[in-house]
C-alpha cells in the first residue's frame, strides 16, 4: 500500500516513519510526503504516483487547505481513497469533507494503532 501524507508540519514525516517503521520495513506500506496541497497535486500528476492507494491530508494548511485539495483530488483521481485529518473535530468540516467525497475523517491526536488496523484491514 502506498500512502501520500499531506501536512504543512514537516515533523509529521518523522512521526509517521516511526509509527509505521515495521510496516515500511516489511514492505506492507510505502510512505510519501507532501507539505502543501499544491505539492500533493503535483506529486499525483507524476506517472510514478499513479499507484498511490491512499491520501491522508490535514485540513488546516496555508494557501490550499485540505478541503480544497479534496475537491481537486475527487475531480482528477476518483479511485484514490482520501482520509481527512484535523485537530478540530467540528461537525461542519466533517460534514463538508464527507460531502466532498472523503472516505474517512480522523481527529488528532492520531491513534496510530487504530489507523494501522484500519489501513491494513481495508486494503
Amino acid at each position: 500500500m502506498k500512502i501520500l501524507v499531506v501536512d504543512d508540519e514537516r515533523h509529521i514525516k518523522r512521526l509517521f516513519e516511526q509509527r509505521f517503521r515495521r510496516e515500511v520495513k516489511s514492505g506492507d506500506i510505502e510512505l510519501y510526503f507532501a507539505y502543501s496541497g499544491q505539492e500533493a497535486l503535483d506529486f499525483l500528476k507524476d506517472g510514478e504516483a499513479s499507484d498511490i492507494t491512499l491520501l491522508l491530508s490535514d485540513i488546516n494548511m496555508p494557501n490550499m487547505n485540505g478541503l480544497e485539495l479534496l475537491k481537486q483530488v475527487r475531480e482528477n483521481h476518483t479511485q484514490l481513497m482520501v482520509y481527512m485529518i484535523t485537530a478540530y473535530g467540528d461537525e461542519a468540516n466533517r460534514k463538508l469533507a464527507i460531502e466532498l467525497g472523503a472516505d474517512d475523517y480522523i481527529v488528532k491526536p492520531l491513534d496510530f494503532q487504530t489507523l494501522k488496523d484500519k489501513l491494513l484491514s481495508s486494503f
